[in-house]
């Protein structure tokens, strides 16, 4: 027994995973004017030193599997250990000095590091000239934390980290872990319970239903792209494609499997290309739990879900969508997170990410917990995964899931149910400062990007700059619009003279905000039907109310959302456990509403009418808003050079013969016809058509035409 080794209760609290300060002991020390190496190998039978110098075996101390020896230099070893059935040299990760460094701490603490993904997790370093893997979490309250994985046998003992800061970062290197492995931290808590949470920080998460992380290489920083920045612009044509990866389209040979990411490559990309929408928007990708919560439960923030695929394979959809002129988009879920055990909740024994107090920390309808906005660790590390999405897989911008949930502290709440603000108000100051700041560092950092906001209440300016007084969003979701049109679509054409205000009502407001009109998967779901199923009237009305819906909302101010199955027609409601109806499109019927999606998008991209001025009163106005006894409505969309494209929506089942409006004069054609037999409809058309000096609506001219029943018809000068 050497005199140099530390006394029972130490070593009692090592072996129990219960020591403070495991650097203290564990590695190579001076003592005595000579160096002590002590290594902690539960289950070895025996340890060695090796070094250039030659071998030194260690002791067994006090029967315990702590071995201790002296060395005569402070160089570096590695430590051979007989496990019984074989021997091999591994590297004491005791032996190395911390990775992080004094500003890193600092800058983590003090909640300004906006890329802490950069330096918290498990990152694959060479360090010290070793090749290992560093592993850093925020867990200030814990008594002790500790990585366990596939490279240790799960045993909490064996890598016990050292805490950093008072701020409470903890931190080792493992020499010799790599890409693949498997790992949790185990948390001790005041309290001494152990807990197993996946990293917050992880690149990468095992399939569910495991829940261990798993070690990735950082993705490389992706360019931003002049041509990304005006694809995504207020002034340019914008059409998303919003996708369920899991249900868009299943392999019914092969177990009806999900496709994987590469394999929606091939697939989605060139048919969204076609059908010409230019961004897809994907339900959430990062890692959840649950099928059923379609993404919006996620516990790994930083994790592109294993359902579909690897990192590497999630980010060769993203630059194939982007070598096809398509841009990606993602739902992102700050407003909450689930109670799941591995997750955030609780993290270090205490409501670390969440408030302590559920009148502020839980979420009553979804049963989630909700982050704590005021908290600087807590900020850091959404703002983090914003920019960790748009800057290292190359996303074009972040559609922000429920923000009234986060803007209000009485969100579905009942009196009593909620804590006032320090003010006596309902805003929630925290979430709003959070949202603001989150914009601030997403347009600072990667001007290309673009922000929208899922936002179903009227606070005021959400898609207004900072310096406006706004929440800094480029977009917002119209769902006005949307419940209110849908709702028009529903009355029999019979009655739709008296719900006229529906429909004319989004223009009262339409310039408040830079809106999108979202027809997403919230209306596809819950008993609601799909969007086919709400039109009223035979197989042959139901088809052409849908068409011209589309023609309309096409027509609108704004940009433009459908969600997968709309564009063809899908007859049942959506769900996450199948894929989409694809053999509808052997009916002529769903494939004319899919090949009519199409036309817009292009006439949408071909006419800057149709879509440089979404925002602007200037660029539109109304022909006929009031024309309650045959639901037609007509109006004149505006471009930059003064052309302009007319567009005459009727809500009926005649055709309106002769009907005018006054235009400017000219010799006008059709772009859109949504009765077009192509399209499925019954052929009304117009050909070219001549104004006539016959006042109308303000106008000295007017045309004649004819509105075909339960269509939209687009027109605009002929050249």
């Amino acid at each position: 027994m050497i005199s140099m080794i530390v006394d029972e209760s130490s070593i009692a609290a090592l072996i129990q995973g219960d020591h403070g300060e495991p650097f203290s002991m564990l590695g190579i020390h001076a003592d005595k004017g000579g160096w002590i190496v002590r290594a902690l190998l539960p289950g070895a039978v025996g340890v060695q030193v090796v070094t250039e110098a030659g071998v030194l075996t260690l002791t067994r101390q006090y029967g315990s599997d702590l071995f201790a020896g002296t060395i005569a230099q402070p160089v570096p070893y590695r430590l051979r250990v007989d496990w019984g059935s074989h021997t091999h040299d591994i590297d004491d990760p005791y032996r190395f000095g911390p990775v992080l460094g004094d500003t890193d701490l600092w800058l983590l603490a003090e909640g300004t590091h906006y890329r802490p993904y950069e330096k918290l997790g498990a990152h694959l370093i060479e360090h010290e000239g070793v090749a290992g893997v560093n592993f850093a979490v925020w867990a200030p309250h814990a008594r002790r934390v500790s990585v366990v994985g596939s490279f240790n046998q799960w045993d909490g003992r064996r890598h016990a980290m050292r805490k950093r800061s008072a701020a409470g970062i903890w931190e080792i290197f493992l020499p010799g872990v790599a890409a693949g492995d498997l790992y949790k931290f185990e948390i001790k808590t005041q309290a001494g319970d152990l807990l197993r949470k996946a990293d917050p920080y992880a690149f990468r998460a095992e399939l569910r239903p495991a829940t261990a992380s798993v070690v990735a290489a950082l993705p490389p920083v992706a360019p931003g792209l002049d041509a990304r920045r005006h694809a995504n612009g207020l002034d340019a044509p914008i059409s998303i494609y919003e996708v369920h990866l899991g249900s868009w389209r299943r392999v019914p040979e092969q177990g009806d499997r999900w496709l994987n990411y590469r394999e929606l490559a091939a697939q989605l990309i060139p048919y969204v290309k076609a059908l010409g929408f230019t961004h897809i928007e994907l339900l959430p990708v990062s890692e959840h739990p649950f099928d059923g919560s379609w993404g919006y439960q996620p516990i790994g923030l930083y994790a592109p879900t294993a359902r579909f695929g690897s990192p590497d394979d999630f980010r060769y959809f993203v630059d194939s969508a982007h070598a096809h002129g398509i841009g990606v988009l993602l739902d992102w879920v700050p407003g909450h997170f689930p109670a799941d055990a591995h997750g955030l909740a609780q993290f270090d024994g205490t409501h670390l990410y969440e408030h302590a107090d559920p009148r502020e920390g839980f979420h009553q309808d979804w049963n989630t917990l909700i982050f704590n906005y005021g908290r600087r660790e807590v900020l850091n590390y959404l703002v983090g995964n914003a920019l960790y999405w748009i800057e290292r897989y190359g996303i074009d911008g972040l559609r922000v899931d429920a923000v009234a949930s986060m803007l209000y502290r009485d969100y579905s709440r009942k009196e009593g149910e909620w804590i006032p603000n320090q003010h006596g108000g309902r805003e929630n100051l925290e979430a709003i400062a959070f949202l603001r700041k989150l914009n601030e560092v997403v347009c600072a950092e990667r001007p290309e990007a673009i922000m929208i906001a899922e936002e179903s209440t009227s606070f005021p300016q959400v898609s207004r700059p900072l310096y406006m007084g706004g929440l800094g969003f480029h977009y917002k979701w119209n769902l006005g619009w949307m419940n209110d049109t849908l709702r028009y679509m529903q009355e029999d054409p019979l009655h739709r003279s008296h719900h006229h205000d529906k429909l004319t009502f989004g223009l009262a407001y339409a310039f408040s905000e830079n809106f999108m009109l979202p027809l997403s998967h919230d209306e596809v779901v819950h008993g609601k039907g799909s969007i086919l199923a709400r039109m009223p009237g035979d197989a042959w009305q139901r088809f052409a109310n849908l068409r011209a819906y589309y023609g309309f909302m096409w027509g609108h101010p704004g940009k433009k959302l459908l969600f997968m199955g709309c564009e063809f027609g899908q007859e049942r409601e959506w769900n996450v456990e199948r894929s989409l109806d694809w053999h509808l499109l052997a009916d002529p019927a769903h494939a004319g509403v899919q090949r009519l999606v199409r036309d817009l998008n292009a006439v949408q991209q071909h006419y800057p009418a149709l879509h440089q001025f979404d925002f602007e009163a200037r660029a539109f106005a109304w022909i006929a808003r009031e024309d309650r006894q045959n639901a037609v409505l007509s109006f004149v969309r505006k471009a930059a050079d003064g052309a302009t494209v007319i567009v005459v929506c009727n809500f009926t089942p005649l055709p309106r013969h002769g009907y005018r409006i006054g235009v400017a004069p000219g010799r006008y054609r059709e772009i859109i016809n949504t009765d077009a037999v192509i399209y499925g409809g019954s052929g009304v058309h117009n050909g070219d058509l001549e104004t006539e000096a016959t006042p109308s609506h303000g106008h000295a001219d007017s045309l004649a035409l004819t509105v075909p029943p339960l269509a939209t018809v687009m027109l605009v000068l002929a050249a």
